[in-house]
Protein backbone atom coordinates (compact mmCIF):
# COMPACT_ATOMS: atom_id res chain seq x y z
CA UNK A 1 0.00 0.00 0.00
CA UNK A 2 1.96 3.49 -1.18
CA UNK A 3 1.22 6.10 1.40
CA UNK A 4 2.41 8.90 -0.95
CA UNK A 5 -0.53 9.70 -3.29
CA UNK A 6 -0.71 12.46 -6.00
CA UNK A 7 -2.34 14.65 -3.13
CA UNK A 8 -1.92 18.79 -2.70
CA UNK A 9 -3.20 18.39 0.80
CA UNK A 10 -0.66 16.82 3.48
CA UNK A 11 -2.98 17.15 6.44
CA UNK A 12 -6.79 17.75 7.14
CA UNK A 13 -8.33 20.00 9.78
CA UNK A 14 -10.53 18.36 12.25
CA UNK A 15 -13.99 20.88 13.91
CA UNK A 16 -14.43 19.00 16.31
CA UNK A 17 -17.26 18.49 18.73
CA UNK A 18 -18.16 22.71 19.85
CA UNK A 19 -16.70 25.48 19.10
CA UNK A 20 -17.64 27.38 22.37
CA UNK A 21 -15.15 27.25 25.21
CA UNK A 22 -16.98 26.29 27.88
CA UNK A 23 -17.91 22.96 26.15
CA UNK A 24 -14.62 22.42 25.32
CA UNK A 25 -13.72 22.31 29.19
CA UNK A 26 -16.80 20.33 30.06
CA UNK A 27 -16.03 17.98 27.32
CA UNK A 28 -12.41 17.59 27.88
CA UNK A 29 -13.27 16.92 31.78
CA UNK A 30 -16.25 14.52 30.50
CA UNK A 31 -14.77 12.67 27.84
CA UNK A 32 -11.39 12.24 29.77
CA UNK A 33 -13.39 10.48 32.89
CA UNK A 34 -14.94 8.40 30.05
CA UNK A 35 -11.95 7.09 28.42
CA UNK A 36 -10.14 6.64 31.31
CA UNK A 37 -12.80 4.42 32.82
CA UNK A 38 -12.98 2.64 30.01
CA UNK A 39 -10.12 1.77 29.55
CA UNK A 40 -9.48 0.63 33.73
CA UNK A 41 -12.71 -1.29 33.51
CA UNK A 42 -11.80 -3.35 30.47
CA UNK A 43 -8.51 -3.43 32.03
CA UNK A 44 -9.74 -4.58 34.96
CA UNK A 45 -11.91 -7.54 33.34
CA UNK A 46 -9.21 -8.70 31.61
CA UNK A 47 -6.95 -9.06 34.50
CA UNK A 48 -9.97 -10.73 36.59
CA UNK A 49 -10.14 -13.44 34.04
CA UNK A 50 -6.32 -14.30 33.86
CA UNK A 51 -5.98 -14.48 37.25
CA UNK A 52 -8.69 -16.66 38.23
CA UNK A 53 -8.93 -20.39 37.00
CA UNK A 54 -12.05 -20.92 37.33
CA UNK A 55 -13.06 -18.51 34.34
CA UNK A 56 -10.52 -19.66 32.09
CA UNK A 57 -13.29 -20.94 29.79
CA UNK A 58 -13.93 -20.03 26.72
CA UNK A 59 -16.80 -17.87 27.08
CA UNK A 60 -13.92 -15.94 29.21
CA UNK A 61 -11.84 -16.09 26.95
CA UNK A 62 -14.11 -14.62 24.34
CA UNK A 63 -15.09 -11.56 26.73
CA UNK A 64 -11.43 -11.18 27.84
CA UNK A 65 -10.65 -10.93 24.02
CA UNK A 66 -14.07 -8.70 23.63
CA UNK A 67 -12.29 -5.97 26.41
CA UNK A 68 -9.21 -6.10 24.84
CA UNK A 69 -11.42 -4.65 21.62
CA UNK A 70 -13.24 -2.38 23.37
CA UNK A 71 -9.90 -0.63 25.10
CA UNK A 72 -8.50 -0.36 21.54
CA UNK A 73 -11.74 0.97 20.13
CA UNK A 74 -11.73 3.72 22.88
CA UNK A 75 -8.58 4.51 22.07
CA UNK A 76 -7.73 5.03 18.84
CA UNK A 77 -8.87 8.25 18.38
CA UNK A 78 -10.12 9.22 21.46
CA UNK A 79 -6.74 10.49 22.90
CA UNK A 80 -6.54 12.83 20.20
CA UNK A 81 -9.95 14.11 20.47
CA UNK A 82 -9.04 14.83 24.52
CA UNK A 83 -6.06 17.09 23.56
CA UNK A 84 -7.95 19.04 20.54
CA UNK A 85 -9.92 20.24 22.71
CA UNK A 86 -7.42 22.65 23.92
CA UNK A 87 -5.92 23.07 20.75
CA UNK A 88 -6.68 25.96 17.67
CA UNK A 89 -5.15 24.23 14.82
CA UNK A 90 -7.20 20.50 15.32
CA UNK A 91 -4.78 19.09 12.28
CA UNK A 92 -3.68 15.53 11.27
CA UNK A 93 -0.99 14.38 8.79
CA UNK A 94 -2.56 12.23 5.63
CA UNK A 95 -0.89 9.44 6.86
CA UNK A 96 -2.53 9.85 10.87
CA UNK A 97 -5.92 9.86 9.25
CA UNK A 98 -5.45 7.09 7.04
CA UNK A 99 -4.37 5.23 10.14
CA UNK A 100 -7.45 6.50 12.35
CA UNK A 101 -9.31 5.22 9.66
CA UNK A 102 -7.48 1.15 9.15
CA UNK A 103 -7.81 1.09 13.33
CA UNK A 104 -11.79 2.12 13.30
CA UNK A 105 -12.56 -0.71 10.43
CA UNK A 106 -10.39 -3.04 11.92
CA UNK A 107 -11.44 -2.99 15.73
CA UNK A 108 -15.19 -2.33 14.30
CA UNK A 109 -14.77 -5.50 12.34
CA UNK A 110 -12.86 -7.82 14.40
CA UNK A 111 -15.63 -6.84 17.14
CA UNK A 112 -18.07 -7.82 15.19
CA UNK A 113 -17.08 -11.29 14.16
CA UNK A 114 -16.16 -11.85 18.29
CA UNK A 115 -19.81 -11.05 18.75
CA UNK A 116 -20.72 -13.86 16.76
CA UNK A 117 -18.35 -15.87 18.28
CA UNK A 118 -19.87 -15.42 21.55
CA UNK A 119 -23.38 -16.24 20.12
CA UNK A 120 -22.56 -19.37 18.67
CA UNK A 121 -20.49 -20.19 22.14
CA UNK A 122 -23.93 -19.41 24.06
CA UNK A 123 -25.71 -21.20 21.75
CA UNK A 124 -23.46 -24.54 21.92
CA UNK A 125 -23.60 -24.30 25.90
CA UNK A 126 -27.23 -24.12 25.89
CA UNK A 127 -28.77 -26.12 23.17
CA UNK A 128 -25.89 -28.80 23.23
CA UNK A 129 -24.50 -28.87 26.69
CA UNK A 130 -23.21 -32.00 26.34
CA UNK A 131 -20.55 -31.34 23.38
CA UNK A 132 -19.67 -28.22 24.75
CA UNK A 133 -16.25 -28.66 26.08
CA UNK A 134 -15.71 -30.36 22.88
CA UNK A 135 -16.56 -28.39 19.93
CA UNK A 136 -15.47 -24.82 22.19
CA UNK A 137 -11.98 -25.97 22.95
CA UNK A 138 -9.07 -24.34 23.42
CA UNK A 139 -8.16 -24.40 19.75
CA UNK A 140 -12.05 -23.41 19.00
CA UNK A 141 -11.79 -20.71 20.92
CA UNK A 142 -8.13 -19.26 19.95
CA UNK A 143 -9.29 -19.94 16.18
CA UNK A 144 -11.89 -18.04 16.50
CA UNK A 145 -10.53 -14.69 17.51
CA UNK A 146 -7.89 -15.19 15.21
CA UNK A 147 -10.37 -15.51 12.76
CA UNK A 148 -11.91 -12.34 14.09
CA UNK A 149 -8.47 -9.79 13.42
CA UNK A 150 -7.86 -11.52 10.26
CA UNK A 151 -11.29 -10.79 8.89
CA UNK A 152 -11.04 -7.53 10.20
CA UNK A 153 -7.66 -6.68 8.09
CA UNK A 154 -8.95 -8.07 5.29
CA UNK A 155 -12.25 -6.07 5.27
CA UNK A 156 -9.46 -2.76 6.43
CA UNK A 157 -7.21 -2.90 3.27
CA UNK A 158 -10.20 -3.77 0.87
CA UNK A 159 -11.75 -0.55 2.12
CA UNK A 160 -8.33 1.15 1.92
CA UNK A 161 -7.24 0.28 -1.23
CA UNK A 162 -8.37 2.70 -2.83
CA UNK A 163 -8.85 5.88 -1.00
CA UNK A 164 -5.12 5.77 -0.01
CA UNK A 165 -4.36 6.96 -3.87
CA UNK A 166 -7.12 9.25 -4.00
CA UNK A 167 -6.14 12.72 -4.71
CA UNK A 168 -6.99 15.61 -2.13
CA UNK A 169 -6.46 18.94 -3.53
CA UNK A 170 -8.95 21.08 -1.14
CA UNK A 171 -11.18 21.49 1.12
CA UNK A 172 -9.25 19.78 4.29
CA UNK A 173 -11.96 20.37 6.83
CA UNK A 174 -13.78 17.34 8.32
CA UNK A 175 -17.13 18.07 10.05
CA UNK A 176 -16.19 15.38 13.05
CA UNK A 177 -14.12 14.55 15.81
CA UNK A 178 -12.09 11.71 14.03
CA UNK A 179 -11.95 10.48 10.07
CA UNK A 180 -13.45 7.99 8.58
CA UNK A 181 -14.45 7.03 5.22
CA UNK A 182 -17.34 8.96 4.01
CA UNK A 183 -16.17 12.00 6.09
CA UNK A 184 -12.54 11.95 3.94
CA UNK A 185 -13.58 10.94 0.70
CA UNK A 186 -16.08 13.21 0.01
CA UNK A 187 -13.18 16.05 -0.34
CA UNK A 188 -11.64 13.89 -2.77
CA UNK A 189 -10.58 16.11 -6.14
CA UNK A 190 -12.69 13.81 -8.29
CA UNK A 191 -16.48 12.15 -8.62
CA UNK A 192 -16.47 9.66 -5.65
CA UNK A 193 -20.17 8.62 -5.73
CA UNK A 194 -20.04 5.40 -6.80
CA UNK A 195 -16.40 4.47 -4.79
CA UNK A 196 -18.62 5.63 -1.89
CA UNK A 197 -22.18 3.86 -2.94
CA UNK A 198 -19.37 0.56 -3.15
CA UNK A 199 -17.82 0.76 -0.53
CA UNK A 200 -19.64 2.12 2.00
CA UNK A 201 -23.58 0.68 2.27
CA UNK A 202 -21.59 -2.34 1.88
CA UNK A 203 -20.23 -2.42 5.12
CA UNK A 204 -23.53 -1.07 6.55
CA UNK A 205 -25.38 -4.45 4.44
CA UNK A 206 -22.71 -6.73 6.36
CA UNK A 207 -23.33 -5.27 9.62
CA UNK A 208 -27.15 -5.45 9.48
CA UNK A 209 -26.91 -8.84 8.11
CA UNK A 210 -24.71 -10.18 10.85
CA UNK A 211 -27.17 -8.81 13.37
CA UNK A 212 -30.29 -10.24 11.89
CA UNK A 213 -28.16 -13.89 12.02
CA UNK A 214 -27.19 -12.57 15.88
CA UNK A 215 -31.21 -12.19 16.60
CA UNK A 216 -32.01 -15.63 14.83
CA UNK A 217 -29.23 -17.24 16.67
CA UNK A 218 -30.76 -15.67 19.80
CA UNK A 219 -33.85 -16.49 19.35
CA UNK A 220 -32.94 -20.57 19.24
CA UNK A 221 -31.42 -20.15 22.18
CA UNK A 222 -34.52 -18.53 23.92
CA UNK A 223 -36.78 -21.21 22.68
CA UNK A 224 -34.33 -24.02 24.15
CA UNK A 225 -33.84 -21.99 27.23
CA UNK A 226 -37.96 -22.24 27.23
CA UNK A 227 -37.76 -26.03 27.53
CA UNK A 228 -34.82 -26.03 30.74
CA UNK A 229 -35.42 -26.04 34.72
CA UNK A 230 -36.15 -22.81 36.25
CA UNK A 231 -32.85 -22.25 37.79
CA UNK A 232 -30.56 -22.90 34.94
CA UNK A 233 -33.13 -21.08 32.71
CA UNK A 234 -32.84 -18.01 34.85
CA UNK A 235 -28.86 -18.23 34.44
CA UNK A 236 -28.92 -18.70 31.05
CA UNK A 237 -31.12 -16.10 30.43
CA UNK A 238 -29.37 -13.37 32.14
CA UNK A 239 -26.09 -14.42 30.11
CA UNK A 240 -27.73 -14.08 26.71
CA UNK A 241 -29.54 -10.97 27.79
CA UNK A 242 -26.30 -9.36 28.30
CA UNK A 243 -25.00 -10.46 25.34
CA UNK A 244 -28.03 -9.26 23.52
CA UNK A 245 -27.77 -5.73 24.90
CA UNK A 246 -24.11 -5.43 24.21
CA UNK A 247 -24.83 -6.67 20.60
CA UNK A 248 -27.30 -4.13 20.34
CA UNK A 249 -25.80 -1.04 21.63
CA UNK A 250 -22.60 -2.20 19.10
CA UNK A 251 -24.63 -2.73 16.15
CA UNK A 252 -27.22 0.20 16.43
CA UNK A 253 -24.95 2.94 15.66
CA UNK A 254 -23.15 1.13 13.49
CA UNK A 255 -25.82 -0.35 10.95
CA UNK A 256 -26.92 3.79 11.10
CA UNK A 257 -23.62 5.01 9.92
CA UNK A 258 -22.90 2.90 7.46
CA UNK A 259 -26.25 2.28 5.98
CA UNK A 260 -26.93 6.22 5.68
CA UNK A 261 -23.11 7.60 5.10
CA UNK A 262 -23.32 10.87 3.05
CA UNK A 263 -26.11 12.40 5.37
CA UNK A 264 -25.62 15.21 7.73
CA UNK A 265 -28.06 14.81 10.41
CA UNK A 266 -27.76 15.94 13.74
CA UNK A 267 -27.98 12.63 15.45
CA UNK A 268 -24.99 11.52 13.44
CA UNK A 269 -22.12 12.89 15.87
CA UNK A 270 -24.37 11.39 18.81
CA UNK A 271 -23.85 8.46 17.51
CA UNK A 272 -20.14 8.40 16.24
CA UNK A 273 -19.40 9.21 19.78
CA UNK A 274 -22.05 6.33 21.05
CA UNK A 275 -19.64 3.70 18.72
CA UNK A 276 -16.66 4.68 19.35
CA UNK A 277 -16.76 6.02 23.31
CA UNK A 278 -19.44 4.92 25.08
CA UNK A 279 -20.22 1.39 23.79
CA UNK A 280 -17.27 0.01 25.29
CA UNK A 281 -17.48 1.87 27.99
CA UNK A 282 -21.08 0.07 28.75
CA UNK A 283 -19.61 -3.69 27.25
CA UNK A 284 -17.33 -3.90 30.83
CA UNK A 285 -20.92 -2.81 33.08
CA UNK A 286 -23.20 -4.75 30.85
CA UNK A 287 -21.31 -8.16 31.26
CA UNK A 288 -20.11 -7.16 35.28
CA UNK A 289 -23.39 -6.13 36.31
CA UNK A 290 -25.55 -9.19 34.88
CA UNK A 291 -22.43 -12.01 35.79
CA UNK A 292 -22.38 -13.10 39.24
CA UNK A 293 -19.04 -14.70 38.13
CA UNK A 294 -17.56 -12.34 37.21
CA UNK A 295 -18.58 -10.29 40.01
CA UNK A 296 -17.77 -12.24 43.27
CA UNK A 297 -13.85 -12.16 40.76
CA UNK A 298 -13.61 -8.84 40.66
CA UNK A 299 -14.41 -8.40 44.07
CA UNK A 300 -12.24 -11.10 45.09
CA UNK A 301 -9.18 -9.55 43.04
CA UNK A 302 -9.93 -5.91 44.65
CA UNK A 303 -9.87 -7.65 47.95
CA UNK A 304 -6.77 -9.26 47.50
CA UNK A 305 -5.01 -5.97 45.36
CA UNK A 306 -5.84 -3.95 48.40
CA UNK A 307 -4.69 -6.27 51.60
CA UNK A 308 -1.45 -6.75 49.46
CA UNK A 309 -1.29 -2.48 49.66
CA UNK A 310 -2.32 -2.18 52.89
CA UNK A 311 0.28 -5.31 53.71
CA UNK A 312 3.34 -3.58 51.81
CA UNK A 313 2.44 -0.03 54.04
CA UNK A 314 2.43 -1.71 57.42
CA UNK A 315 5.21 -1.19 59.04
Amino acid sequence: MAWNNQSVITEFILRGLSSSWKLQVFNFLFFSGVHAATVLGNLFIVLTIVSEPHLHSPMYFLLGNLSCIDMSLASFATPKMIADFFSEHKAISFEGCITQIFFLHLLGVAEIVLLISMSFDRYVAICKPLRYLTIMSRRTCVGLVTLSWMVGIFHTMSQLAFTVNLPFCGPNEVDSFFYDLPLVIKLACIDTYILGVFMIPTSGMIALVCFLLLVISYIFILVTVRQRSSGGSSKALSTCSAHFTAVTLFFGPCIFICVWPFTNFPIDRVLLVFYTIFTPLLNPVIYTLRNKDVKDSMRKLSSHVFKSRKTAHTP
